[in-house]
């Protein structure tokens, strides 16, 4: 907390924002119960906290600064999540238009692959394409490429989609730029670039455990492909130019990032008016265009509303004071105990404001604590289908589909997973040396 910031924890207010939390919390869970899309009991509770803070200062005649600069800083961190979220998303439904995911589907399934290797060939996909191009972009994409491949076997589609955001999330936490939070960690110092791929052998068993577990409920068998009537689909014009269009924003957003510390969403919308610049001209020269503002209506609206609602609910949490509790469980249960909790802890609250509060707090703790802390808060976003930017992004992609009680059935077997990394990192790390 910065100084004007008051611990508001034991005031109504800050009793109200945390049972207004926990209620839209509820309701956020069992969406599939209430049938009631998650954005807006999210949205609602993260607006009317801050209302509640502001009536708080209104009444007692507070110093209203430090609120309107909390808020400022809120609104900077959303926007980059948002519209990074939200050209990935673009990218993503201009490629499906173009065809690019029936060809991939097709070149998958008539090859006659079984669903079994389908579900390891897109989660061993997943591991290694995040740690480039980030868990969220990574999850986002490999979901749609599970959806093409059949839209109607839950059986199939549902652990495949909690193996892709497993995968996104491990193979994220070995690299500085794959994941959020890892992001935070390596532009806070904690860590050199190469200290970061020493958790790749925990991460990567992690998840195998994981995903092995999950084979056992993919159905046998394979995909219905029936060659005579199923030719091979051709990209649209353009299509290929979009796939290295997309791949060359996300480079951009990861150096623009790295060398010139710009958000990572300034290198996207840079690659979104790129993109818009090609939609005009390939619409002079071919019938075969398309309007980027038709595929930007595609766009899973309610994800990103979600992530605006969740993060500014979290983001008055802290405000109030309750993440401050983080860091006083350092001094109680010593930092090992305290980073295993953390995963827990960035699963139910969103790793993002998690780590920000560990980093802001600056616990006193070695290199292979804070690469710890770092593998719990990317890794431990798994256990609940939205503690995790990757899972929020495939909760929008197959929406209706993996949800939060269909990701919640699974659960035990990421827990499995997320204990056999910890475990491993403590033979790498505290018995062997090895970092």
């Amino acid at each position: 907390m910065h100084d004007g910031m008051l611990n508001l924890t034991t005031t109504w207010v800050g009793i109200a924002v945390l049972v207004v939390f926990v209620i839209g919390y509820y309701f956020i869970a069992t969406e599939e119960k209430y049938e009631i899309n998650k954005a807006k009991p999210a949205l609602l509770i993260g607006t009317f906290s801050f209302m509640l803070i502001g009536l708080y200062y209104a009444f007692n005649g507070l110093d209203p600064d430090p609120l309107h600069h909390e808020m400022k800083l809120l609104i900077e961190e959303i926007a980059e999540i948002f519209f990074f979220l939200f050209v990935a998303m673009t990218f993503i439904e201009t490629l499906i238009e173009r065809g690019v995911f029936d060809l991939l589907k097709f070149n998958l399934v008539s090859k006659g692959y079984s669903y079994k290797k389908l579900f390891w060939l897109t989660g061993l996909l997943a591991f290694f394409i995040s740690p480039v191009a980030d868990n969220l972009t990574t999850a986002l994409i490999l979901s749609t490429v599970l959806f093409t491949i059949d839209k109607t076997n839950h059986k199939f589609l549902v652990p495949g989609a909690i193996n892709i955001v497993v995968a996104a999330n491990a193979g994220g936490a070995w690299s500085p730029f794959g994941d959020i939070t890892t992001l935070m960690a390596w532009t806070a110092q904690k860590g050199e670039f190469i200290d970061f791929l020493f958790l790749f052998v925990p991460s990567i068993s992690g998840w195998l455990l994981t995903a092995w577990l999950l084979s056992r409920a993919v159905p046998e068998g394979s995909p219905d492909f029936d060659s005579e009537t199923e030719g091979k689909p051709a990209i649209r014009k353009g299509g290929m130019v979009v796939v290295w269009l997309g791949a060359s924003t996300i480079l951009v957003a990861v150096l623009g990032h790295q060398f010139f510390h710009f958000p990572a969403m300034w290198g996207m919308m840079f690659g979104l008016a790129i993109l818009k610049l090609y939609s005009y001209g390939l619409k002079h020269e071919s019938e075969d265009s398309f309007d980027i503002f038709v595929n930007m209506e595609k766009v899973e609206n309610d994800t990103l509303l979600f992530f605006f609602g969740i993060l500014s609910a979290v983001g008055a949490l802290h405000y109030v004071g309750y993440l401050n509790y983080v860091h006083d469980l350092y001094g109680l249960i010593g930092p090992t105990a305290s980073n295993i909790g953390v995963g827990f802890l960035s699963a139910i609250v969103d790793n993002v404001p998690v780590m920000s509060a560990i980093l802001k707090a600056s616990p006193e703790m070695g290199l292979d604590q804070w690469m710890l802390v770092t593998m719990t808060a990317g890794v431990g976003g798994s256990l609940i289908s939205f503690g995790s930017a990757a899972g929020v992004g495939v909760m929008g992609r197959l929406r209706g589909i993996y949800t939060f009680g269909s990701h919640m059935r699974y659960a035990w077997t990421i827990l499995m997973g997320y204990i056999l990394s910890i475990a491993l990192w403590y033979v790498q790390y505290q018995i062997l040396g090895i970092y």
